[in-house]
Protein backbone atom coordinates (compact mmCIF):
# COMPACT_ATOMS: atom_id res chain seq x y z
CA UNK A 1 0.00 0.00 0.00
CA UNK A 2 1.40 3.39 -1.02
CA UNK A 3 1.94 5.96 1.73
CA UNK A 4 1.50 8.94 -0.60
CA UNK A 5 -1.59 8.08 -2.64
CA UNK A 6 -3.10 11.01 -4.58
CA UNK A 7 -6.22 9.00 -5.33
CA UNK A 8 -7.17 9.56 -1.67
CA UNK A 9 -8.84 12.89 -0.75
CA UNK A 10 -6.61 13.43 2.30
CA UNK A 11 -3.46 13.43 0.18
CA UNK A 12 -5.13 15.63 -2.42
CA UNK A 13 -5.83 18.13 0.36
CA UNK A 14 -2.26 17.93 1.71
CA UNK A 15 -0.88 18.43 -1.80
CA UNK A 16 -3.05 21.50 -2.34
CA UNK A 17 -1.79 23.03 0.93
CA UNK A 18 1.84 22.34 0.02
CA UNK A 19 1.43 23.78 -3.48
CA UNK A 20 -0.39 26.85 -2.15
CA UNK A 21 2.41 27.58 0.32
CA UNK A 22 5.19 27.05 -2.23
CA UNK A 23 3.52 29.05 -4.99
CA UNK A 24 2.28 31.69 -2.54
CA UNK A 25 5.92 32.17 -1.54
CA UNK A 26 7.05 32.39 -5.18
CA UNK A 27 5.98 36.02 -5.55
CA UNK A 28 8.21 37.30 -2.75
CA UNK A 29 11.09 35.17 -4.10
CA UNK A 30 10.69 36.79 -7.52
CA UNK A 31 10.74 40.18 -5.82
CA UNK A 32 14.00 39.25 -4.09
CA UNK A 33 15.51 38.15 -7.40
CA UNK A 34 14.59 41.49 -8.99
CA UNK A 35 16.79 43.31 -6.48
CA UNK A 36 19.83 42.50 -8.65
CA UNK A 37 18.56 41.16 -11.96
CA UNK A 38 16.17 42.37 -14.65
CA UNK A 39 12.73 40.80 -14.97
CA UNK A 40 13.82 38.87 -18.06
CA UNK A 41 16.94 37.56 -16.32
CA UNK A 42 14.98 36.40 -13.25
CA UNK A 43 12.48 34.56 -15.46
CA UNK A 44 15.21 33.00 -17.59
CA UNK A 45 17.26 31.94 -14.56
CA UNK A 46 14.21 30.35 -12.98
CA UNK A 47 13.46 28.34 -16.11
CA UNK A 48 17.11 27.38 -16.71
CA UNK A 49 17.68 26.11 -13.17
CA UNK A 50 14.42 24.14 -13.40
CA UNK A 51 15.54 22.74 -16.76
CA UNK A 52 18.84 21.60 -15.21
CA UNK A 53 16.94 19.91 -12.36
CA UNK A 54 14.78 18.08 -14.88
CA UNK A 55 17.66 17.21 -17.24
CA UNK A 56 18.35 13.72 -15.77
CA UNK A 57 14.66 12.82 -16.23
CA UNK A 58 14.75 14.16 -19.81
CA UNK A 59 17.81 12.11 -20.72
CA UNK A 60 16.46 8.96 -19.07
CA UNK A 61 13.04 9.17 -20.76
CA UNK A 62 13.97 10.79 -24.08
CA UNK A 63 13.48 7.70 -26.25
CA UNK A 64 10.42 6.57 -24.31
CA UNK A 65 8.19 9.55 -25.08
CA UNK A 66 5.96 9.12 -28.11
CA UNK A 67 6.45 12.00 -30.53
CA UNK A 68 2.68 12.38 -30.84
CA UNK A 69 2.78 14.09 -27.43
CA UNK A 70 5.51 16.55 -28.30
CA UNK A 71 3.25 19.33 -29.57
CA UNK A 72 1.22 19.20 -26.36
CA UNK A 73 4.39 19.18 -24.26
CA UNK A 74 5.56 22.27 -26.14
CA UNK A 75 2.25 23.97 -25.29
CA UNK A 76 2.69 23.08 -21.60
CA UNK A 77 6.28 24.30 -21.70
CA UNK A 78 5.37 27.64 -23.22
CA UNK A 79 2.02 28.39 -21.58
CA UNK A 80 2.53 26.59 -18.29
CA UNK A 81 6.08 27.74 -17.65
CA UNK A 82 8.02 29.96 -20.04
CA UNK A 83 5.59 32.74 -20.92
CA UNK A 84 4.07 33.12 -17.41
CA UNK A 85 7.57 33.30 -15.86
CA UNK A 86 8.35 36.39 -17.93
CA UNK A 87 4.89 37.91 -17.43
CA UNK A 88 5.02 37.57 -13.64
CA UNK A 89 8.50 39.03 -13.24
CA UNK A 90 7.60 41.90 -15.57
CA UNK A 91 4.44 42.50 -13.52
CA UNK A 92 6.38 42.64 -10.26
CA UNK A 93 8.45 45.54 -11.52
CA UNK A 94 5.26 47.59 -11.27
CA UNK A 95 3.02 45.94 -8.64
CA UNK A 96 3.48 44.38 -5.22
CA UNK A 97 4.16 40.68 -4.80
CA UNK A 98 0.96 40.34 -2.74
CA UNK A 99 -1.20 41.87 -5.51
CA UNK A 100 0.41 39.50 -8.03
CA UNK A 101 -0.46 36.61 -5.73
CA UNK A 102 -4.05 37.76 -5.37
CA UNK A 103 -4.55 38.17 -9.12
CA UNK A 104 -3.18 34.67 -9.62
CA UNK A 105 -6.52 33.48 -8.20
CA UNK A 106 -8.04 33.97 -11.64
CA UNK A 107 -6.57 30.65 -12.82
CA UNK A 108 -9.61 28.45 -11.93
CA UNK A 109 -11.98 30.93 -13.56
CA UNK A 110 -10.03 30.97 -16.80
CA UNK A 111 -9.59 27.19 -16.55
CA UNK A 112 -13.33 26.56 -16.73
CA UNK A 113 -13.90 29.29 -19.34
CA UNK A 114 -11.24 27.99 -21.74
CA UNK A 115 -12.19 24.41 -20.89
CA UNK A 116 -15.74 25.01 -22.08
CA UNK A 117 -14.79 27.09 -25.12
CA UNK A 118 -11.91 25.00 -26.48
CA UNK A 119 -11.63 21.69 -24.61
CA UNK A 120 -15.28 20.54 -24.55
CA UNK A 121 -15.52 20.55 -20.75
CA UNK A 122 -19.18 20.27 -19.61
CA UNK A 123 -20.58 23.19 -17.62
CA UNK A 124 -23.75 24.92 -16.41
CA UNK A 125 -25.06 28.43 -15.84
CA UNK A 126 -23.97 28.56 -12.20
CA UNK A 127 -20.36 27.99 -13.18
CA UNK A 128 -20.50 30.98 -15.50
CA UNK A 129 -22.08 33.03 -12.74
CA UNK A 130 -19.01 32.08 -10.70
CA UNK A 131 -16.71 33.21 -13.51
CA UNK A 132 -18.59 36.53 -13.74
CA UNK A 133 -18.33 37.06 -9.98
CA UNK A 134 -14.62 36.28 -10.12
CA UNK A 135 -14.03 38.81 -12.89
CA UNK A 136 -15.74 41.49 -10.79
CA UNK A 137 -13.28 40.63 -8.03
CA UNK A 138 -10.38 40.93 -10.47
CA UNK A 139 -11.55 44.39 -11.51
CA UNK A 140 -11.67 45.38 -7.84
CA UNK A 141 -8.08 44.17 -7.37
CA UNK A 142 -6.78 45.95 -10.46
CA UNK A 143 -8.59 49.21 -9.68
CA UNK A 144 -8.01 49.15 -5.93
CA UNK A 145 -5.97 52.33 -6.14
CA UNK A 146 -8.03 53.88 -8.92
CA UNK A 147 -8.21 52.91 -12.59
CA UNK A 148 -5.86 54.48 -15.07
CA UNK A 149 -4.48 52.29 -17.84
CA UNK A 150 -1.41 54.52 -17.96
CA UNK A 151 -0.73 54.07 -14.26
CA UNK A 152 1.91 51.49 -13.33
CA UNK A 153 -0.18 49.36 -10.95
CA UNK A 154 -3.12 49.17 -13.36
CA UNK A 155 -1.17 48.38 -16.51
CA UNK A 156 1.24 45.93 -14.85
CA UNK A 157 -1.68 44.00 -13.35
CA UNK A 158 -2.65 42.90 -16.84
CA UNK A 159 0.62 40.99 -17.16
CA UNK A 160 -0.60 38.76 -14.32
CA UNK A 161 -4.02 38.37 -15.95
CA UNK A 162 -2.29 37.24 -19.15
CA UNK A 163 -0.16 34.80 -17.15
CA UNK A 164 -3.24 33.23 -15.54
CA UNK A 165 -4.73 32.73 -19.00
CA UNK A 166 -1.55 30.89 -19.98
CA UNK A 167 -1.77 28.65 -16.91
CA UNK A 168 -5.39 27.82 -17.76
CA UNK A 169 -4.35 26.71 -21.26
CA UNK A 170 -1.67 24.48 -19.77
CA UNK A 171 -3.96 22.91 -17.15
CA UNK A 172 -6.58 22.01 -19.73
CA UNK A 173 -3.95 20.66 -22.14
CA UNK A 174 -2.52 18.33 -19.49
CA UNK A 175 -5.95 17.06 -18.52
CA UNK A 176 -7.20 16.48 -22.07
CA UNK A 177 -4.13 15.34 -23.99
CA UNK A 178 -1.46 14.13 -21.57
CA UNK A 179 -3.36 11.82 -19.24
CA UNK A 180 -1.39 8.78 -20.40
CA UNK A 181 2.01 10.43 -19.91
CA UNK A 182 3.91 10.11 -16.62
CA UNK A 183 3.70 13.28 -14.52
CA UNK A 184 7.46 13.65 -14.22
CA UNK A 185 7.80 13.23 -17.97
CA UNK A 186 5.20 15.96 -18.57
CA UNK A 187 6.98 18.32 -16.18
CA UNK A 188 10.50 17.63 -17.43
CA UNK A 189 9.88 17.52 -21.18
CA UNK A 190 7.98 20.80 -21.02
CA UNK A 191 11.34 22.39 -20.15
CA UNK A 192 13.22 20.61 -22.92
CA UNK A 193 11.75 23.05 -25.41
CA UNK A 194 12.32 26.26 -23.41
CA UNK A 195 15.50 25.62 -21.39
CA UNK A 196 18.16 25.72 -24.17
CA UNK A 197 16.79 28.84 -25.95
CA UNK A 198 16.58 30.69 -22.63
CA UNK A 199 20.17 29.74 -21.85
CA UNK A 200 21.22 31.48 -25.07
CA UNK A 201 19.04 34.47 -24.20
CA UNK A 202 20.48 34.78 -20.68
CA UNK A 203 24.09 34.96 -21.82
CA UNK A 204 23.16 37.56 -24.42
CA UNK A 205 22.29 39.90 -21.52
CA UNK A 206 24.59 41.47 -18.90
CA UNK A 207 23.94 38.53 -16.54
CA UNK A 208 27.63 37.76 -15.91
CA UNK A 209 28.49 41.41 -15.34
CA UNK A 210 25.72 41.77 -12.77
CA UNK A 211 26.60 38.48 -11.07
CA UNK A 212 30.28 39.34 -10.60
CA UNK A 213 29.93 43.06 -9.87
CA UNK A 214 26.73 43.49 -7.89
CA UNK A 215 27.35 42.69 -4.19
CA UNK A 216 23.70 41.65 -3.77
CA UNK A 217 23.66 39.34 -6.79
CA UNK A 218 24.68 36.22 -4.87
CA UNK A 219 21.74 36.63 -2.48
CA UNK A 220 19.33 37.29 -5.35
CA UNK A 221 20.66 34.27 -7.21
CA UNK A 222 20.11 32.13 -4.11
CA UNK A 223 16.46 33.18 -3.93
CA UNK A 224 16.02 32.42 -7.64
CA UNK A 225 17.49 28.93 -7.18
CA UNK A 226 15.04 28.29 -4.32
CA UNK A 227 12.28 29.56 -6.59
CA UNK A 228 13.36 27.24 -9.40
CA UNK A 229 13.82 24.10 -7.31
CA UNK A 230 10.76 24.38 -5.08
CA UNK A 231 8.51 26.88 -6.85
CA UNK A 232 8.96 25.29 -10.26
CA UNK A 233 10.57 21.83 -10.35
CA UNK A 234 9.16 19.95 -7.36
CA UNK A 235 5.84 21.82 -7.33
CA UNK A 236 5.24 21.14 -11.04
CA UNK A 237 5.73 17.42 -10.57
CA UNK A 238 3.26 17.41 -7.69
CA UNK A 239 0.78 19.65 -9.54
CA UNK A 240 0.78 17.53 -12.69
CA UNK A 241 0.26 14.42 -10.56
CA UNK A 242 -2.70 16.16 -8.93
CA UNK A 243 -4.21 17.18 -12.27
CA UNK A 244 -4.03 13.59 -13.54
CA UNK A 245 -5.56 12.12 -10.37
CA UNK A 246 -8.38 14.64 -10.00
CA UNK A 247 -9.74 17.27 -12.38
CA UNK A 248 -8.18 20.38 -13.85
CA UNK A 249 -10.48 22.48 -11.69
CA UNK A 250 -9.69 20.77 -8.41
CA UNK A 251 -5.98 21.03 -9.10
CA UNK A 252 -6.23 24.70 -10.01
CA UNK A 253 -8.05 25.51 -6.75
CA UNK A 254 -4.66 25.63 -5.07
CA UNK A 255 -5.27 29.30 -5.87
CA UNK A 256 -7.77 29.45 -3.02
CA UNK A 257 -4.84 29.54 -0.62
CA UNK A 258 -2.05 30.99 -2.75
CA UNK A 259 -3.19 34.60 -2.13
CA UNK A 260 -3.30 33.95 1.62
CA UNK A 261 0.39 33.04 1.68
CA UNK A 262 1.24 35.78 -0.84
CA UNK A 263 -0.50 38.38 1.34
CA UNK A 264 1.25 37.10 4.47
CA UNK A 265 4.66 37.43 2.81
CA UNK A 266 3.71 40.85 1.41
CA UNK A 267 2.68 42.19 4.82
CA UNK A 268 5.85 40.73 6.34
CA UNK A 269 7.82 42.62 3.68
CA UNK A 270 6.03 45.90 4.41
CA UNK A 271 3.69 45.98 1.41
CA UNK A 272 0.44 47.92 1.70
CA UNK A 273 -2.92 46.29 0.91
CA UNK A 274 -6.10 48.37 0.87
CA UNK A 275 -9.66 47.37 1.77
CA UNK A 276 -10.93 47.28 -1.84
CA UNK A 277 -8.21 44.80 -2.76
CA UNK A 278 -9.05 42.60 0.24
CA UNK A 279 -12.71 42.65 -0.80
CA UNK A 280 -11.63 41.89 -4.37
CA UNK A 281 -9.84 38.69 -3.40
CA UNK A 282 -12.86 37.65 -1.30
CA UNK A 283 -15.13 38.17 -4.32
CA UNK A 284 -12.79 36.11 -6.53
CA UNK A 285 -12.80 33.27 -4.01
CA UNK A 286 -16.61 33.37 -3.90
CA UNK A 287 -16.58 33.05 -7.69
CA UNK A 288 -14.21 30.08 -7.50
CA UNK A 289 -16.54 28.50 -4.92
CA UNK A 290 -19.46 28.78 -7.36
CA UNK A 291 -17.35 27.28 -10.15
CA UNK A 292 -16.37 24.26 -8.04
CA UNK A 293 -19.42 23.77 -5.85
CA UNK A 294 -22.15 23.44 -8.45
CA UNK A 295 -21.55 20.47 -10.73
Amino acid sequence: MKFFDLSKPVWQFVSIIILAFVWGSSFILMKRGLVSYSSGQVAALRMIFAFLCFLPFILYNFKKVDKKYWKHLIIVGLFGNGIPAFLFTKAETGISSSLAGMLNSLVPLFTITLGVLFFKVPTNKLKFIGVFIGLIGAIMLITGNGFDIAESETSYSFYVVAATLCYAISVNTIKKYLQEVNSIVVSSFAFLFIGPPLLVYLFSTNFLTVTFNNPEATTSLGFIIILAVFGTTLSLILFNMLVKQTTALIASTTTYLIPVFAIMWGIFDGELINLIQVLGIVVILVGIYFVNRFK
